[in-house]
């Protein structure tokens, strides 16, 4: 330490010009960040380090009171002091602001002791019931003015402002007092009303205090006045005569410190008590969502467990049905191949034994015996051959029957072409009496071949038949392919001409008994006259359109789907139905009464009836009177009738 007094005192002897104080200042912030310069004396004071020697008693600072010490000697205008003061306290201003800001980590006990300074609390160190005029206000006297045009002027407010702002003490306003001679020469600051406020006024008194141009040295008569004098407004300013006491009369009160945290305390128990209430109620409606969210969720979840379980059962229904139509189908093919092959066998059998019989037959009359025997074996297998012809008669029943079966299937499960039945079942017969012919004629081929004429003569008009229906067969199988060409056709006409009659129908009246409805708009007028009970005027216009849009927004969102499914009584069928419970349907019928209730939930039913899937509105042909969707012979007739009116209308004219 004495090497350190020693530098110091050879650095105070030789000073530095003005264009080296920025260089000097870096310097002095380097050292005192290494920590060379000793600052801190106790747990909550500190010194100067570059004005201690100088007085013959050290001053010693808090560090917010240390750091506006620094910055006012920095800042300063005065000529008394030298460029190296001004330097050294440049440093420490800046040294100080770093660690109170936390970017500094050498001294932690400094910023640490900093914290508290910062604190928008009450002072601890003053009297709780001492006086102060509130708004916390300060006074400035010995402002210099001079004589201009018979009237005193002097330094304005705003730069007085400035100059306190710059030095730290933050003042809202600084307002010079004038009387009738001009400027006074006295002005009165003005701090925020908060403890903040009061810390920096007290800070604005004591810099000026430790200054020696505090309240008690502008009272002094015995030392002469040059500067600015400062100090704190209380009660006995409040109460003087004069411009000073006449002006914080006008502006302020008095007010202590105790009765300040007491006003502070009821506005903090109101805060409190308020917000409790406030917390208390958002508990309870988050109870109450909780509750509403838990019963949507249980409800979907059995919802969806029902879904998948039918599907589930629908499914195997359905993998259940085409198994069995599949090893049906196998087996009577199984079946029908088997029994073809063994006819093909018997036949060639009884063609190789006819051969051979033949030839037996001209050797000698034993042989002609035998050969009547195998004849007679032969009728029995021709017997066996009938019963095979009536096996496959009854194989061919059961493929009527199968088909029957499908017919029915497809009736039930797709509900279409019911105008092709009979064609279906004809040529079903058809195709039955082809094969009933075939069969025959493969019977009759083999009795044929024993040499019976009439059988043969049988057998060709067999086959003329069989070609016969073969041909009707064909015919009505071309019939069938062109009449679903042509009903094809006819349907996608219909659907053209429909969707032209409602594109020249767009612009008719929506009174008339068939006319052009938009499926899933929504009518407007509810709202407006829910709007117009609620507002006034143009307002209500507006919040009319407003919510318009809000709900026709909901209505196109795919996400929202206020519906639910009910199983329909003495039945095994589910029906969906509109939910009343959920929670914006809810909250319209609450604010918007019931008929902008009912005018969303017509567009809800119509949107999930005619575009479940797009939710966009789409036209449709309606008959108004009936309120369903009109046919295109009701709209076609409709045209005919207003053109055959219009024509009327023009012959009488």
């Amino acid at each position: 330490m004495g090497g350190d007094d020693m530098n110091c005192s050879l650095e105070e002897e030789t000073d530095i010009s003005d264009s080296e104080i920025e260089e000097y200042q870096v310097k002095v912030y380097e050292k005192l960040k290494k920590g060379d310069q000793k600052l801190k004396v106790s747990d909550e004071k500190y010194i100067c380090p570059y004005c201690s020697k100088k007085k013959k008693k050290n001053h010693e600072y808090l560090f917010k009171d240390l750091l506006l010490h620094a910055s006012g000697i920095a800042i300063g205008n005065s000529k008394n002091r030298r460029p190296r003061e001004k330097a050294n306290h440049r440093g420490l201003a800046k040294f100080l602001k770093d660690v109170e800001q936390g970017q500094e980590f050498l001294q932690d006990d400094l910023r640490a002791q900093a914290a508290p300074a910062l604190e928008a609390s009450p002072p601890s160190d003053r009297d709780r019931d001492e006086l102060f005029v509130w708004p916390w206000t300060g006074i400035v006297v010995n402002i210099p003015t001079v004589l201009k045009d018979g009237r005193y002027v002097g330094e304005s407010g705003s730069r007085l402002r400035d100059e306190f702002r710059a030095r730290g003490y933050n003042p809202k306003r600084v307002h010079p007092l004038w009387s009738f001679k001009g400027h006074s020469g006295t002005a009165v600051v003005e701090f925020n009303k908060e403890w903040l406020g009061l810390s920096n006024a007290l800070a604005f008194e004591k810099a000026y205090d430790l200054e020696n141009h505090g309240k008690k040295h502008w009272l002094s008569s015995d030392t002469q006045k040059f500067g600015l004098y400062a100090w704190v407004a209380r009660a006995d300013d409040y109460n003087s005569q004069g411009i000073i006491g006449d002006h914080l009369r006008k502006i302020a009160d008095l007010r202590t410190i105790a009765d300040m945290i007491a006003e502070d305390d009821r506005k903090a128990d109101k805060l409190v008590s308020s917000l409790s209430n406030v917390l208390e109620d958002k508990n309870k409606s988050l109870r109450e969502i909780e509750s509403q969210f838990s019963e949507t969720s249980m409800s979907l979840n059995l919802l969806m467990g029902e879904r998948d379980k039918l599907y589930q059962a629908y499914n195997e229904e359905i993998k259940k049905i085409q198994l069995n139509a599949r090893e049906h189908f196998q087996k009577m093919f199984n079946d029908h191949e088997k029994l073809k092959s063994q006819v093909e066998s018997e036949k060639r059998e009884l063609e190789l034994r006819g051969q051979e019989l033949e030839k037996r037959e001209a050797r000698n009359e034993n042989e002609r015996k035998t050969l009547m025997e195998d004849i007679e074996k032969n009728a029995l297998k021709n017997s066996s051959l009938h019963h095979a012809a009536i096996v496959q008669q009854q194989a061919d029943e059961n493929v009527l029957k199968l088909a029957e079966e499908q017919k029915k299937q497809k009736e039930d499960l797709h509900k279409r072409i019911m105008q092709l039945q009979n064609e279906l079942e004809a040529k079903q017969a058809l195709e039955l009496e082809i094969e009933q012919l075939r069969g025959a004629v493969n019977v009759m081929k083999h009795v044929a071949d024993e040499g019976d004429m009439e059988v043969m003569e049988k057998v060709d008009k067999m086959l003329n038949d069989l070609r016969e229906k073969e041909g009707e067969r064909e015919d009505v199988e071309a019939l069938n392919q062109t009449l679903i060409v042509k009903e094809r056709r006819s349907n996608e006409e219909l659907q053209e001409a429909r969707k032209e009659l409602i594109n020249g129908m767009k612009d008719m009246s929506n009174r008339a008994p068939i006319s052009v409805k938009r499926m899933g708009e929504l009518d407007t007028v509810p709202f407006h006259d829910a709007c117009k009970r609620k507002y006034r005027g143009e307002l209500a216009d507006d919040k009319a359109v407003e919510i318009c849009s809000l709900w026709e927004e909901y209505l196109r969102d795919p996400e929202w789907h206020p519906f639910k499914m009910i199983k329909l009584e003495g039945e095994e069928k589910h029906q969906e139905i509109l939910d009343e419970e959920d929670e914006k349907l809810r909250s319209l019928k609450k604010e918007w009464g019931d008929e902008a209730h009912n005018a969303v939930a017509r567009a809800l039913m119509e949107i999930n009836e005619y575009n479940p899937s797009g939710r966009y509105i789409i036209t449709e042909l309606w008959n108004n009177r009936e309120r369903r969707k009109a046919t295109l012979q009701e709209g076609v007739s409709f045209i005919l009738s207003k053109f055959t009116a219009h024509e009327r209308h023009r012959g009488m004219d």
